[in-house]
This record gives C-alpha cells, sequence and structure tokens, in this order.
C-alpha cells in the first residue's frame, strides 16, 4: 500500500512538472499540430482531384493531317483546350508566357508535314504538369505514327496497384501517422529535461537520501509520459479525421504494441542524452539536432523511396523510420502483427531503446560514482 500511495503522489508530482513545463508542451503538442496543419494545407488538397492541363491549339494553316491530330487531341480527357477554335501563333505565345495557359500546341502547316510542336514557359519546363504533358504527347505521336503506317496496335499497358493490407494510403493518412510518431518521439527526446536540471541542482541526489524508491519514481515518470503520448494520439487523430478527412483503420493490439514499445524506446533515447548533458541548454541543443534528423529522414512528410539513393540507408537506420511505418501498419494498413515487417521495425526499436537505457544508466552511474570520491 505505501508502494502504491508513492506511485501516486510522485505521479501528481511529475504531472505538474510536466503542466508548468511549457517546452514540453510545444514541442510535443502544439509543434506537430502546426506542423501537420501546414503539410496538410499545402499538399492534401489536390491529392485526390483528377488531372488537368489547359492548353492552346494554334492551326494556322488548316489542312488534312492538322485536322485529324486536333480530332485527336480533343479526345484526350485531361487536356482542356482555351478556346473553341484554334489560335494564332503570337496569341498561343502570349497565353503561354503569362501563364494563362500550361503550354501550347502548334499542328502541321501541311498534311505533308511531320511535326508537332510543344511550346511552354521556360521557367516551368520541369515542372511535374509540363512533364505530364510532354508524357501524354509522346504517347500520343507513336499512336498517331501507328495509325499513319496503317499498323494495329497489339499490346497495350493496363495499371493495378495492390497493397499487403485492407486499404489504400491517402497523403492526409500518411502523413496523420507520421506527425503522431513525431509527436511521440519528440516528447521522449524533449521530456527528459528535468532529469539535467534535478540532477544539476542536487534533487535527485537528495530524493536518493529519502525513503521513497527510485524504481517507483522512474515507473510513475514512465506512466505519465504516456498519458501524455495518448493525449497527443487522440488530438492529433481528431484534426487530421474531422478537419483534413483522414482515414483511419485501427488494429487496437497491433496500436498498442507498437505504442508502448515506440514511446519507451524514445523516453529511453531521452534518458540517454540527459545522461551526459550538463546544462539544460546542452540538452534541447542535442534533442533539436537529433529530432530535426529523424524529422526530414524518417519518412514523417515524404516516403523514403522519394529521397536520393545513397542517403536511404542512413532512413533506414533510425528508430522514427520504424515507429511511423509500425503506426501506419496499425492505423491504416491494419496488417499489424500479421506482417513480418511490423515485427522487424518493433524489434529495431526496441534494440533502440535497450541500447539507450543501457548507455544512459552507465553513464549516471559512472558519474555518480566520480561524483562520491
Amino acid at each position: 500500500m505505501n508502494n502504491i500511495k508513492q506511485f501516486q503522489q510522485m505521479f501528481l508530482a511529475q504531472l505538474k512538472m510536466t503542466l508548468r513545463e511549457r517546452q514540453a508542451w510545444f514541442w510535443g503538442i502544439f509543434f506537430p499540430v502546426i506542423l501537420m496543419v501546414i503539410f496538410m494545407v499545402i499538399f492534401s488538397g489536390s491529392s485526390n482531384e483528377e488531372f488537368r492541363a489547359e492548353v492552346a491549339i494554334v492551326d494556322e494553316n488548316p489542312n488534312e493531317t492538322s485536322e485529324m491530330l486536333l480530332a485527336q487531341i480533343d479526345q484526350l480527357p485531361v487536356l482542356e483546350v482555351k478556346t473553341d477554335q484554334p489560335v494564332s501563333r503570337e496569341q498561343a505565345d502570349m497565353w503561354v508566357m503569362d501563364g494563362e495557359v500550361n503550354a501550347a500546341i502548334i499542328l502541321p502547316e501541311t498534311a505533308d508535314a511531320t511535326s508537332l510542336i510543344f511550346v511552354v514557359n521556360k521557367e516551368d519546363e520541369q515542372s511535374a504538369t509540363t512533364q505530364a504533358i510532354s508524357g501524354m504527347l509522346d504517347k500520343f505521336v507513336q499512336q498517331a505514327n501507328l495509325y499513319a503506317a496503317g499498323a494495329t496496335p497489339t499490346y497495350d499497358l493496363q495499371f493495378e496497384s495492390m497493397t499487403s493490407g485492407n486499404n489504400d494510403l491517402d497523403y492526409t493518412d500518411f502523413l496523420l501517422t507520421g506527425m503522431i510518431a513525431l509527436a511521440i518521439a519528440q516528447g521522449g527526446l524533449f521530456g527528459m529535461v528535468d532529469l539535467v536540471e534535478m540532477r544539476r541542482k542536487g534533487l535527485i541526489k537528495r530524493l536518493r537520501m529519502t525513503p521513497a524508491k527510485m524504481s517507483i519514481f522512474g515507473i510513475s515518470d514512465m506512466v505519465m509520459r504516456m498519458v501524455f503520448s495518448v493525449i497527443q494520439i487522440v488530438i492529433l487523430s481528431l484534426i487530421g479525421v474531422f478537419i483534413f478527412g483522414a482515414n483511419l483503420y485501427i488494429d487496437f493490439l497491433s496500436l498498442l504494441i507498437v505504442f508502448l514499445l515506440g514511446a519507451l524506446s524514445f523516453n529511453a533515447l531521452g534518458y540517454f542524452i540527459s545522461a551526459f548533458s550538463k546544462t539544460t541548454e546542452a540538452y534541447m541543443g542535442v534533442a533539436n539536432i537529433v529530432s530535426f534528423l529523424m524529422m526530414f529522414l524518417s519518412g514523417v512528410f515524404f516516403p523514403i523511396e522519394t529521397m536520393p539513393e545513397w542517403l536511404q540507408p542512413v532512413s533506414h537506420v533510425l528508430p522514427l523510420t520504424y515507429f511511423a511505418q509500425g503506426l501506419r501498419d496499425s492505423m491504416v494498413y491494419s496488417t499489424g502483427i500479421i506482417s513480418s515487417s511490423f515485427w522487424i521495425g518493433v524489434g529495431i526499436l526496441v534494440i533502440w531503446g535497450i541500447v539507450s537505457y543501457v548507455l544512459g544508466s552507465w553513464l549516471y552511474k559512472t558519474k555518480s560514482i566520480v561524483a562520491t570520491r
């Protein structure tokens, strides 16, 4: 009963300390919310919209070839012609320069001409829209060549997608689960700053001299941070689902496993950082570097596959990579414990947590021995 009372008192003390710590609230809740809102507003708004591009058509000398090509271009659903009738080259160039159309297509001036001219703005030459239109026109020209040669196409390409889970992953779902992982990770990384201040002021040494058990102190601290992490998940999920339309298909057993092990691992990482940090400023500096490194290299905002190949091996070492993927498996794909990749990621998280805790404990013990000499 005495242990239960100690736990209650220490838990309440830890909770009050956290509520008074503005940095913990900012890095744990407000910062992830701000980042998620910014990225969802920028990137998720057009994620489900059909691709369309507006073009101008120039046919100054109508002929049999240009009429045939114009009729086929009109059948392309993704290309929206700005006017019902072709315009002059000067007008089309002006629209391209002013950005009123994405591109201009110049049809052959004679029936014997073989060139279809594609005009774009130099500033937009490498844009995704320009590349998409260029690819479509290239395929269109190939089909026109087959038609002109009288050849009948034998093969065609059909596109299908599949997933190991039960559901597809939209960008809003991808970003939401990534931000939840980031929020919990930052809660562990920045949440141990109080230990640095307590050690610097001698509070930990005084606590060891009291009847209070250090094991209960550590358990109460971990439980308090678990409660804080649950609040993070709830707030971010509500914002993602009800404001941005994210879809969650939660496998609760998988979520519980990856949540507990992931949160403990990042708490252990924060514990390790606090072990060698002599001041609060030093702790925050190291935690910031680690946080920003993982934030942009762990697939929180964008898939790892989009990164340069030489950088991807770094991502496969970071614990946040596997924590974010584990949350996606358990909150979106609903694969979780039936997936071998899920358990591999959980195993890597556990290794990070054990190594960080062992090293942190060794450093704390070493410093205590040195301080008593």
